[in-house]
């Protein structure tokens, strides 16, 4: 437990440093946390990120992350930083290696790579984009607040109260008691931020997006678990002590910033 704490506090703050100085430094950041989590993606599927395969997808993923900055305005906008582009171009290469490879190359790990490249690509990109946003810094600060509030209260709220199991085949420590406590503490969070920062909007509207990053989130840390559970490994890294590796930290954050930015909430 002081292990955990020591690595969130110091973490958080050092994160939200980044946040604040925003431009290269944050995109940096982004860029190499959205690295090592593909490094750990890869390594949950025993597959050598710097293999054929796993190149090819890194490639994807680091296209999908630019392609962020390059809609925002950030990078010029060049040909192979479109969206349709990198997703078409690196479905068809991936698949090609399976002809190439005479199935060394398995359907089953170009589809698993597939789909990390997105995943990983898609979410960390939404996290630098949301920070150039005008008023970014706020809303990334409600995003990241809110969601750690949800993953502290939700944790804390369970190991002192918690009975019933959430989802015991997906993640047996999860409590419905320890969520509906990260919920709470989520809406107390919004309503902090959208009571400070007024240009966010009504507070009704900030409590209501707090209401869905409490809800995403976790479904998010479920989403890894069962990664997890399917790949058999118990954390995706050991970077972070106490709290496993880059997606064991940021896998609640990753879809709560890609849902926030596909349904425009913010």
């Amino acid at each position: 437990m002081k292990q955990r704490i020591i690595t969130g506090v110091l973490g958080g703050a050092g994160f939200l440093a980044f946040l604040w100085v925003g431009g290269w430094s944050y995109a940096g950041l982004i860029g190499v946390l959205a690295t090592i989590g593909y490094m750990e993606f890869c390594r949950m599927k025993k597959i050598p990120f710097y293999s054929l395969e796993g190149a090819v997808g890194l490639v994807l993923m680091w296209l999908i992350l630019l392609t962020g900055l390059a809609e925002r305005g950030f990078l010029p906008p060049i040909w192979p930083l479109q969206v349709p582009n990198n997703i078409l171009t690196g479905l068809v290469v991936l698949l090609t290696l399976i002809v190439i490879s005479r199935n060394r190359i398995q359907v089953e790990e170009v589809a698993y790579l597939f789909l990390g490249s997105l995943y990983i690509g898609f979410g960390f990109s939404y996290m630098i984009q949301t920070r150039l946003m005008t008023d970014g810094m706020i809303w990334s600060l409600l995003a990241l607040t809110v969601t750690w509030a949800n993953d502290s209260g939700a944790y804390f709220m369970g190991k002192r109260w918690g009975k019933r199991k959430l989802w015991p085949s997906i993640s047996p420590n999860k409590t419905v008691e320890g969520s509906l406590g990260g919920m709470v503490l989520s809406l107390i969070i919004s309503g902090i931020i959208g009571l400070l920062f007024p240009e966010l909007g009504s507070l009704a509207a900030v409590l209501g997006i707090g209401l869905i990053i409490s809800i995403v989130g976790p479904l998010g840390d479920l989403i890894e678990s069962a990664v997890k559970r399917t790949t058999g490994v118990k954390d995706t890294g050991s970077l972070l002590p106490g709290h496993g590796g880059v997606l064991d930290r940021f896998d609640s954050l990753l879809l709560v910033f890609l849902v926030l930015q596909t349904i425009q909430l913010i």
